[in-house]
C-alpha cells in the first residue's frame, strides 16, 4: 500500500553541540554532549552518565535517509524530554529553550518539506512561558512540548492555564510527553520508570487536564498525547467508574463524565501491540490518532509504522493516521509539505 505522504509526529533531536550550561549558569545538572570518537556522544547530566546517543539524534540528513527505508517524508521534532530543565530558574531554562527553539527553527527553515518543529518553554514560569510561546510563533514553529508534570505540579493547576490559554490564542500545538516519572527512585529496577511510570504519567497529564476542565476553558486547545495516551484510554472505564462513583473526590473540579473528552484530544499510535492500537482506534476514531514513532530512541517503534500496513484497515484509516491526523493536529494543510 503507498501513500502519499507520511508524517511522524513524535520524533526528537537535540543539537550536535550544546553549550555548558551548568558552568555558565553556575549550577545544576543541565544536560552537555561528550562526543566520542566512535562518532556517538554520552549525554551527561551534569557529572553523571545519563544516556549513550548516535549521530541520528542530531544529523538531519542521517535521520532522512533512514526515514526513506519506510517511506516516510516529514518529521515533527521536539528536544529530548531530559532537556526541559523545569527545574532551573526562570531565565536560565529561558536561554535553555531559546536556544533549542531556535535550532529547530533553522533546520524546519532549511529543510521545511522534512522537518516540522516543537518548541519547549520554562513551564515553571508562566510569564516567561507566555514569551516564549509568542517568540515560538514568530520564528515559525508549529507547537510545543511539555511534560506530563511540572516539578511535581499537575497541569491542570491554574498558574498553567495562561500558558494553555496561549496556545490556544496562537494557534499552537501541544504535545504531552512523560518526563520526571512519579516513583521513579522506588521502581528503578528492570526499567520500570518507562515500562511502568511513563504510561501512568501520561495518564496523569490527561486525566487532570479533565478533571480539570482544561478542554472545557480552552475548546480550540489542540493537545496530543504521546505513547497512545498511556495507560489513559485503556483504563478508562475504571476512571469513568470512579468519575460516577465518587464525584465528591473526582468531579470537583468538572462535572462532565470523562467519557466525554474522547475525540477531543489526540493520541499518537506508539503501542508496540496491533490489537491495543485496534482498540485505541476504536475509542478515538481514526482522525485522531497519529503516527509517531518515539525515533531515534529504542523504546519506539523503529520500523515508524510499519505494522499499520499490515493491519487489514481501510486505506482511508491509514491515510488519518499517517498523514491526515497529524496536519488537523498541527493546523497544517498537505499542500505545505508537498
Amino acid at each position: 500500500m503507498s501513500h502519499n505522504l507520511k508524517i511522524d509526529m513524535h520524533t526528537h533531536i537535540i543539537p550536535k553541540h550544546l553549550p555548558k550550561f551548568a558552568e555558565k549558569f553556575g549550577y545544576g545538572d543541565f544536560i552537555h554532549l561528550v562526543h566520542k570518537e566512535d562518532g556517538t556522544a554520552d549525554m551527561m547530566k551534569g557529572d553523571e552518565f545519563f544516556r549513550n546517543i548516535k549521530s541520528n539524534c542530531w544529523d538531519p540528513e542521517e535521520r532522512v535517509q533512514d526515514y526513506a527505508k519506510f517511506n516516510t517524508q516529514v518529521q515533527v521534532v521536539c528536544t529530548i524530554p531530559v532537556m526541559f530543565s523545569y527545574w532551573a530558574k526562570p531565565a536560565d531554562c529561558w536561554e535553555l529553550s531559546k536556544f533549542l527553539n531556535d535550532d529547530l527553527a533553522q533546520l524546519q527553515a532549511d529543510r521545511p518539506k522534512q522537518y516540522i518543529g516543537l518548541g519547549t518553554v520554562p513551564m515553571q514560569d508562566t510569564d516567561t512561558a507566555v514569551k516564549e510561546l509568542q517568540r515560538i510563533k514568530e520564528i515559525g514553529l508549529k507547537g510545543i512540548q511539555i511534560g506530563s508534570n511540572i516539578n511535581d505540579l499537575n497541569l491542570s493547576e491554574e498558574q498553567f492555564h495562561p500558558i494553555f490559554e496561549a496556545c490556544e490564542s496562537l494557534d499552537l500545538a501541544v504535545m504531552v510527553h512523560p518526563w520526571n516519572m512519579m516513583g521513579f527512585h522506588q521502581m528503578r529496577k528492570y526499567w520500570l520508570p518507562w515500562l511502568v511510570g511513563m504510561p501512568a504519567e501520561t495518564s496523569r497529564a490527561a486525566c487532570s487536564m479533565i478533571f480539570g476542565g482544561i478542554f472545557d476553558k480552552y475548546p480550540n486547545l489542540r493537545v496530543n498525547f504521546s505513547h497512545a495516551g498511556g495507560s489513559f484510554l485503556p483504563t478508562l472505564g475504571r476512571v469513568e467508574h470512579g468519575f460516577n462513583c465518587r464525584p465528591d473526590l473526582v468531579a470537583i473540579d468538572n462535572p462532565t463524565n470523562p467519557r466525554e473528552y474522547i475525540g477531543k484530544f489526540w493520541v499518537d499510535c506508539i503501542t508496540h501491540d496491533p490489537m491495543l492500537l485496534e482498540y485505541i482506534l476504536k475509542m478515538q476514531g481514526s482522525k485522531r490518532v497519529t503516527l509517531g514513532s518515539d525515533y531515534p530512541f529504542p523504546l519506539g517503534d523503529l520500523e515508524i509504522g510499519a505494522y499499520i500496513n499490515e493491519m487489514n484497515l481501510s486505506h482511508e484509516v491509514v491515510d488519518d493516521i499517517f498523514c491526515n491526523a497529524t496536519l488537523e493536529w498541527l493546523n497544517m494543510k498537505k499542500e505545505d509539505l508537498l
